[in-house]
């Protein structure tokens, strides 16, 4: 990625928030001096010890002026390569009921058989249906997917791809259990069967291609790094994606609980660089699921859900003793956790774990927790993993089903208060893969101005926002940084409303990652 030798300047650069400029030097790769503009070049030395350089050496010199600097972003918890596939499947977001989803499903089979790409025995998928938010009585049924496919095989993921709507065709090839009414197939065993559409004739090559522009695209908007928990091989796969030119993002390969003697025995540990990726891949943290998820209604909690019955209280995953064994295995072997959390219950179960077995590295969601719970975050010395646009695609969806919850659900002011660390994603495809999105929803509370923010108190600075959602856990670029930058036409922090906010993507002017420029 990087010229050894090679030197970089970008001069008059702005500070975001202040009238500011500072020049930025950056070497091999390595922010090597920040200096204020009036002060000359970012680094006196620099230019002297540029004589080390081979006389075939790149020397540039970027002018800023009118461009702001912020250290390039990160979105922390991400399934890298379904975010991919949204790009080229079927996306039911904007379904609002299982009829309206039926038409846009109808609609793109009629497309698709027009164009002549149907092949009536090749898996069609589609993905983030939000059922939760239908009303009772436009939930799925197996009958209108079916009178909609016939024997089509189509496989829909729901939007936190926590279980599946299928049709009878789909459940035959796929050899899963299907509610015969619903048509949907529980989280446990819809994680299994998605993994198979992978594996049908052509998709390696649309796969291929589908994650290049998802490269692109992620370096549009200022990101230029992911830690990637796909439910996956996930480092052999992303040594022979290095290996293919797929090379452009900083990668943190997570490891889940039933691979984690293969990686131990291979000798793998968190932060491990992956051969062949020029410093930018590392082995990442053991993801481990915890419990389910709110919108399944499977987040494992201690009051039991509104309006459901039989009453439920969602479900674990693991047992305890499970989650606390994976957990120590992890820390003896040099691995971090990212421990998915999302019931209060669940997240009290493994901050036990966590506390018995010293484990370090992050727990994921932590989105509603006992007041109790929230100050063992920062006496644990965990990463609250968190992801405000799931508040914002939530908050109607708590009220229906965490009408009287024990815990505070999306408690970010009061985890940055309570002393934890903070680092933000989106959980892509669970929502999109941009942390502009991210800080806008911590910082307003809201995706619009017409709408008032949902709990206003658990808000957070933008410059801890922006903060969160970098590698550094800084807004500014200090000497020793690597050199991943973005440089915008606009200042973040003067953005008054969401909708300026989760509209920077169109104000990032350029992207580097490890001193090279990618976008």
């Amino acid at each position: 990625m990087t010229i050894m030798g090679s030197l970089l300047h970008i001069v008059n650069a702005g500070v975001p928030g202040t009238e500011d400029r500072v020049n930025i030097a950056v070497r091999d790769g390595v922010v090597v001096g920040v200096r204020p503009a009036n002060e000359g070049t970012a680094d006196a030395d620099a230019r002297i010890s540029a004589s080390g350089l081979n006389a075939n050496a790149d020397e540039t010199t970027i002018d800023a002026d009118g461009l702001w600097i912020i250290p390039g972003l990160w979105d922390c918890h991400t399934h890298f390569t379904q975010w991919a596939k949204t790009l080229g499947r079927l996306d039911l977001i904007g379904a609002r009921s299982a009829s309206e989803a039926m038409a846009m499903l109808r609609t793109h089979l009629d497309e698709r058989r027009a164009a002549g790409t149907l092949d009536p025995n090749a898996f069609v998928v589609g993905m983030r249906f939000r059922h939760s938010l239908w009303s009772d009585d436009e939930q799925p049924t197996l009958a209108a997917i079916d009178a909609v496919t016939g024997e089509q095989p189509v496989a829909l993921s729901s939007a936190d791809m926590h279980c599946g709507w299928v049709n009878s065709a789909a459940a035959r090839r796929l050899d899963v259990h299907v509610d015969e009414h619903t048509g949907l197939v529980g989280e446990l065993e819809w994680f299994d069967a998605y993994t198979q559409f992978d594996k049908a004739p052509g998709a390696a090559e649309e796969t291929d291609r589908l994650l290049r522009e998802a490269e692109r695209d992620a370096a549009s908007k200022g990101i230029v790094g992911i830690r990637d928990y796909e439910m996956a091989e996930n480092i052999d796969t992303w040594i022979g994606r290095f290996a293919a030119g797929i090379n452009t993002l900083r990668v943190d390969a997570g490891v889940y609980p039933e691979r984690m003697q293969d990686a131990i025995a291979a000798g793998w540990h968190t932060g491990k660089p992956l051969p062949g990726s020029n410093g930018l891949g590392r082995v990442g943290a053991m993801k481990l699921i915890s419990d389910g998820s709110l919108n399944t209604r499977s987040a494992y909690c201690s009051t039991s859900y509104s309006g459901i019955e039989p009453p439920t209280y969602g479900t674990l995953s693991y047992t305890p003793h499970q989650i606390e064994d994976y957990m120590r295995l992890a820390t003896e072997h040099d691995f971090d956790i990212a421990c998915h959390a999302i019931g209060d219950e669940a997240n009290t179960i493994v901050l036990n774990a966590a506390a018995a077995t010293h484990a370090h590295g992050s727990i994921e969601h932590a989105q509603m927790l006992k007041p109790v719970d929230i100050p063992r975050f920062a006496e644990l010395g965990l990463t609250a993993s968190i992801q405000p646009q799931h508040a914002m695609d939530d908050r109607d969806v708590i009220t229906r089903f965490w009408a009287n919850p024990a815990g505070i659900p999306y408690p970010f002011r009061a985890l940055y208060d309570a002393g934890a660390k903070l680092r933000m994603g989106s959980d892509a495809p669970v929502a999109p893969l941009d942390p502009w999105l991210a800080i806008s929803a911590a910082v307003f509370g809201t995706e619009s101005s017409d709408r008032d923010p949902f709990q206003p108190e658990q808000c957070l600075p933008v410059t801890t926002a922006l903060a969160a959602s970098t590698d550094v856990g800084r807004d500014r670029l200090e000497a020793g940084d690597p050199a991943d930058m973005v440089l915008l036409d606009a200042d973040p922090y003067a953005a008054t409303t969401p909708e300026t906010m989760r509209a920077m993507p169109q104000h990032v002017a350029m992207t580097f990652v490890a001193g090279k420029r990618v976008y």
